[in-house]
């Protein structure tokens, strides 16, 4: 039985750590446009990145 986590789901948490830790943003230790680094801002941020930021609706 693997008990790992998914590689995203461990950057999630680095991210979380990182920001704890007081580390800046600009520490990511993942390359641009990877899903790892993506996870990392998550976890750092702590939103995720696809839901965004909630906007009024146009013509409500």
């Amino acid at each position: 039985m693997d008990i790992r986590q998914p590689p995203t789901l461990n950057a999630i948490s680095e991210g979380a750590r990182a920001r704890a830790a007081g580390r800046p943003k600009d520490a990511c230790p993942y390359p641009a446009r990877s899903p790892e680094r993506r996870a990392w801002m998550e976890g750092y941020d702590g939103t995720p990145w696809r839901d965004g930021p909630d906007c009024p609706i146009a013509d409500a």
